[in-house]
């Protein structure tokens, strides 16, 4: 990461960016009570961006889970992007993937204690999680940061260091969802996928983030786990001592897993394909070709755990593909020794803050 503030040429696009002065307007519409929003007595925590996506917000929310689960009674509520429905939809164990989304049920699979709701009306869905769930200490709103009828209690905003936002631009020009402004409305940035980041790279984005608004800003960054089968068919640790492997993603940015891959002395074979992408027969055809062509039988095909949950939907993988095909988890770990200091931050607010949650207040 370099610390460098945006050009004066992309500060020019932002000025004329017609996106950029419409998403302006309606933050500040939001700001002086034009357009409502809502507030509930339950705490609520906004994980999102300014960025279009690969941030790592699923795993932060789940970071989140983590902290939170043990000690609190709490839910998940996201958009449910790429589902093939609408509306407010509560998950169960036997909710098909489809019906909420990748991450959601990747969510969902993995802390089935865990109430995990979709819908696009944010505020539709905490009135409907509220009532339906008794007790209810805390909400996660995954990817909620420009949706502003709702005002969440804590606001959490995922910065990638590899793509620092004040180097970039406002939509179509760049990635930006909307201008460095919106920095204020967090209460607290991370920099994610911080592997080489220095102390002095970190003090420079302390400085930076102050300029816009004094709140704390912590790093982290992505540690991989040990993959495990995706199907029972496979052999439990046949990952471990493959030498080659076909990589299968469909995330925003696969570059961080496959360096991981190839630091572990493994051979790769990319096959990338785009966010969220719904995997068609055509794909596991070439997937199956891709992995046959591949010489010699120390070989596996790997992939995301957010892929994973659309390749359990599919059932035309031929037998040798089941047992070939591996996950590799991920986790976010905080830098240095503030990870007490997140975490406080976080248990101190859902305590102050969790409540009778069944009627909601302006």
């Amino acid at each position: 990461m370099k610390n460098k503030e945006r050009s004066i040429f992309k500060q020019m696009l932002d000025a004329v960016n017609p996106y950029n002065w419409i998403t302006w307007t309606r933050n500040r519409m939001f700001d002086y009570g034009m357009l409502e929003s809502r507030k509930f007595p339950v705490a609520t925590i906004c994980i999102g961006n300014i960025s279009v996506g690969g941030t790592g917000k699923t795993p932060h929310t789940e970071y989140l889970i983590e902290i939170l689960r043990d000690s609190h009674k709490i839910a998940v509520l996201s958009r449910g992007y790429g589902r093939k429905s609408k509306g407010y939809i509560r998950a169960d164990e036997a909710t098909p993937m489809p019906q909420i989304g990748d991450e959601p049920f990747q969510i969902k699979n993995k802390y089935p204690d865990i109430d995990v709701a979709v819908c696009e009306k944010r505020v539709t869905g905490i009135e409907k999680l509220t009532s339906e769930v008794p007790g209810l200490d805390a909400i996660l709103l995954d990817d909620a940061y420009q949706h502003r009828y709702v005002k969440a209690g804590l606001y959490i905003l995922l910065i990638d260091s590899n793509r620092p936002i004040w180097q970039d631009c406002v939509l179509p020009f760049g990635r930006l969802r909307e201008s460095l402004a919106g920095i204020r409305r967090a209460d607290i940035v991370i920099m994610t996928k911080c592997d080489n980041i220095t102390p002095e790279e970190q003090e420079w984005c302390r400085n930076y983030i102050k300029g816009w608004k004094d709140i704390p800003v912590f790093f982290s960054r992505m540690k991989y786990g040990s993959c495990y089968p995706l199907f029972k068919d496979a052999a439990p640790h046949k990952a471990d001592d493959a030498r080659n492997v076909l990589l299968v993603t469909g995330i925003a940015k696969p570059e961080p897993l496959r360096a991981e891959i190839e630091r572990r002395g493994k051979m790769v074979t990319m096959m990338q394909f785009g966010d969220h992408h719904n995997f068609t027969t055509a794909d596991i055809d070439n997937i199956a070709a891709r992995f046959d062509a591949i010489e010699g039988n120390s070989k596996v095909i790997m992939t995301t755990e957010k892929d994973a949950t659309r390749l359990l939907q599919r059932d035309d993988l031929a037998q040798n593909i089941r047992e070939s095909i591996y996950v590799m988890p991920i986790k976010v770990e905080i830098l240095g020794d503030e990870e007490k200091m997140f975490n406080k931050i976080i248990e101190e607010y859902v305590t102050e803050n969790s409540g009778d949650s069944r009627v909601s207040q302006k």
